[in-house]
């Protein structure tokens, strides 16, 4: 009875650091080795060092670093803006206009980022001043943003990703493979929807005035497809087995190199920020990552994965209830961390479950990232809602009802996965041995 006092005393200590402002890092960090104190005392704690070297002795988190640095070159050197000036123009006269040219922009950049937030800023940043300069509505407009920035990490290579497979040994060429069929129709999806809605109601998209002529596309293409090649080399050497994920990335950071010198404006001063940036990221996302380690060892040691996963099963609840329990378990989180600190603090607890229910690791990689999108625009919790309305410098009860229809074409889509597994797991079956 005491033990359990003390698993609800840290999780409080959790929630109140977090709530504190703490960072995420250290709002894991310290509530783990109190727990493993209260539950051992001193010699407890003589494993941390342990615990210390395997959480970073993995290869997997190699790659994070390099696909960080690939992604600040190419913003670094301007080429988002190129890619967001190229795409304008081809979907120029696509209903919707600049609305599809956000979702097509997050869906490109989210391919190098990997990450939710930075997605959703970058493109942000570009196109909002844009959108309220045409008068596009002041609602779809941050909307189309906060929820694009959400397929930052459903559409590889994505940083999540690799945490997951790190935390749950499941390869991550397959979680990469799992995520391109769902991030593509749910990029579609999100495409259709501003269209669609531009066709019932012309007001909320302006159409673009003036004729697209062939010099435009080319020009267009230009912006575009270098960065475009740039992606699906990467992502086909991983598939294709030709490469791992750090050698892809390693030769992705080559290349972005190559592509910022020739068509953006990489100088010196620029490429050192670069990696200064780089390095802060990194550090944070590995800390999170040690941190977590360190918080599910004292969980280990204290049992209460076996616990969690013994008061689960006892409750007898069906694959169905069980998603539902995920999926309110991830809204709440969504108020308070980002992606990467999701995964970290729940997966290891979930993880043991999935043998119960007859789960797939790969397909659970893409539910779970999709249950993270899902949060982080959760009315009006999300946390991309606060960085599109920080941007804006609208009302956040703007970008709340902007992200609506966005939060139910999730649903579809989560259904999608549900009913049809096939969705996800089709392509790495089929690719590279399977």
């Amino acid at each position: 009875m005491f033990g359990d006092y003390q698993i609800v005393f840290i999780f409080i200590l959790f929630i109140g650091l977090l709530g504190v402002g703490m960072s995420v890092p250290f709002a894991i960090l310290l509530p783990g080795v109190v727990y493993l104190y209260l539950q051992g005392g001193i010699p407890a704690l003589h494993g941390l060092g342990l615990a210390s070297w395997g959480s970073m002795d993995a290869y997997t988190l190699t790659s994070i670093p390099l696909f960080v640095l690939m992604a600040e070159i190419l913003q670094g050197s301007g080429l988002g803006l190129r890619v967001y000036g190229g795409l304008s123009q081809l979907v120029r006269k696509v209903p919707g206009g600049l609305l599809q040219t956000n979702i097509a922009g997050c869906a490109v950049f989210a391919a190098v980022s990997g990450s939710s937030i930075a997605t959703a800023a970058a493109i942000g940043k570009v196109a909002l001043p844009q959108l309220h300069a045409r008068g596009y509505d002041k609602r779809l407009s941050p909307g189309s943003l906060a929820a694009g920035g959400t397929l930052g990490i459903l559409i590889p290579p994505s940083i999540a990703m690799i945490v997951y497979a790190t935390f749950t040994e499941t390869s991550v060429a397959k979680l990469f493979m799992a995520g391109v069929v769902p991030g593509i129709v749910l990029t579609l999806m999100f495409m259709a929807y501003p269209a669609v809605t531009a066709l019932l109601k012309p007001g909320i998209a302006p159409r673009e005035e003036g004729e697209l002529t062939r010099a435009m596309v080319l020009r267009a293409l230009v912006d575009v497809v270098p960065f475009m090649l740039l992606i699906l080399g990467i992502m086909g050497a991983i598939y294709t087995g030709i490469a791992t994920p750090t050698e892809a990335a390693a030769a992705g950071c080559i290349f972005a190199l190559v592509i910022a010198r020739m068509f953006g404006s990489l100088s010196r001063g620029e490429f050192k920020l670069c990696l200064k940036r780089s390095t802060l990221m990194v550090s944070n996302i590995l800390f999170i990552t040690y941190a977590a380690f360190i918080f599910s060892y004292a969980m280990s040691y204290a049992g209460v994965g076996e616990e969690v996963t013994k008061f689960i099963v006892g409750l007898n609840l069906s694959k169905a209830e069980f998603f539902i329990a995920l999926l309110i378990l991830f809204t709440a989180l969504g108020a308070l961390v980002e992606s990467l600190g999701m995964i970290v603090i729940t997966v290891p607890l979930l993880y043991p479950l999935l043998a119960n229910y007859g789960i797939d690791p790969v397909w659970f990689g893409i539910i779970v990232v999709l249950f993270i999108e899902m949060g982080q625009i959760t009315p009006p919790i999300g946390i991309n809602l606060f960085v599109i309305q920080s941007i804006s410098r609208g009302s956040l009860a703007d970008v709340v009802m902007g992200t609506v229809p966005f939060h139910l074409l999730m649903f579809v889509l989560l259904l999608m996965l549900v009913a049809w597994p096939g969705l996800a797991l089709w392509l790495p079956s089929h690719v590279s041995g399977g």
